[in-house]
């Protein structure tokens, strides 16, 4: 079993020392896109590992017990009856990541998942989310809130204002304290990184967010005018190999946001295992923060056992 990471005193000279070279990063990913690419006879095999690393979710206004059920329901059964026998998949042995939904809904989920007899995990977003612009007081609250209901992962959100300002002090105990509201659910770490300005201050939130005992590292919460790519990616990842390095522990990465398309996980796919390696591409390590991506997947699964054209509109929806 996976060693939780229980974290690290806040080492204030490696995150000061810290410095990120945009140029490398930039010259990185190119050469990803361009020399390390999937061949197209294993890329079946890829979107189907895919699905066990969504998160599904469902963040809206009008989110209600019924909605969530479908997509607890979606969550447990990713791909039609016709598409799993088609794919030689043994029936209810592929499901998603987890169901990601507010705290308000979290009850709803973990019945509906119950019910069908899917040992799928419930995540929970908190912390006032997406901004956290509440006090700590009422985002520890709200953490508990969840974990009572029965979340087992909690997506909180980092004070930006404390990132911005280079008080990684501060931030590090804030997050400490809610790594202990979250008790033995995992937390996970919402960077906002397109609110972070810089690659540096991403990769230093990164560090400070693990040194804090965060189970895992994401990019966003799917608001910021900037969410998932795959230079911040890339820098995030580099942040877990050098904790992984120097404490032995190994921290999971989410990237959220914007990732909608087969061609957009095969990228993040290949991410990961380069920099990090295949132990990476798990669900204990890796998840995908997305709503419409299973779709798509779903869809070009479909065309290919099929040899037919599928519309996204003709896939079952959650």
């Amino acid at each position: 079993m996976l060693e939780r990471n229980s974290g690290i005193p806040l080492n204030l000279g490696w995150v000061n020392r810290s410095c990120v070279n945009d140029q490398a990063v930039k010259n990185r990913v190119q050469d990803l896109l361009s020399s390390r690419l999937i061949h197209a006879d294993h890329q079946v095999e890829w979107l189907a590992r895919s699905i066990q690393c969504i998160d599904l979710t469902t963040l809206a206004g009008d989110d209600c017990p019924s909605n969530v059920a479908r997509l607890c329901s979606k969550a447990a059964h990713p791909l039609s009856d016709d598409l799993t026998r088609a794919l030689q998949i043994k029936h209810g042995l592929l499901t998603t990541g987890a169901v990601c939904v507010y705290p308000a809904r979290v009850a709803d989920a973990v019945l509906g998942l119950e019910r069908l007899g899917a040992n799928i995990p419930v995540a929970s977003v908190a912390t006032g989310f997406p901004t956290g612009q509440t006090s700590l007081k009422i985002r520890l609250e709200e953490i508990e809130f969840a974990v009572a209901n029965g979340a087992k992962e909690i997506d909180i959100v980092i004070n930006r204002e404390l990132a911005l300002s280079q008080n990684w002090g501060e931030l590090y105990n804030e997050l400490v304290e809610m790594r202990k509201a979250c008790g033995e659910s995992h937390m996970k770490s919402i960077l906002a990184v397109g609110e972070l300005c810089t690659l540096t201050n991403i990769y230093k939130a990164s560090l400070v967010a693990m040194m804090a005992g965060s189970d895992f590292i994401k990019t966003s919460t799917g608001k910021e005018t900037v969410n998932a790519t795959l230079p911040i990616g890339l820098v995030m990842c580099r942040a877990i190999r050098a904790y992984n390095r120097k404490t032995g522990f190994k921290v999971g990465f989410k990237p959220a946001g914007g990732i909608r398309t087969s061609k957009d996980v095969l990228q993040w796919m290949t991410l990961m295992k380069e920099e990090l390696g295949d132990n990476y591409l798990t669900p204990d390590l890796f998840r995908i923060g997305a709503s419409a991506l299973l779709n798509d997947i779903e869809r070009n699964l479909a065309n290919y056992a099929t040899g037919g054209y599928f519309l996204a509109e003709e896939m079952p929806m959650a």
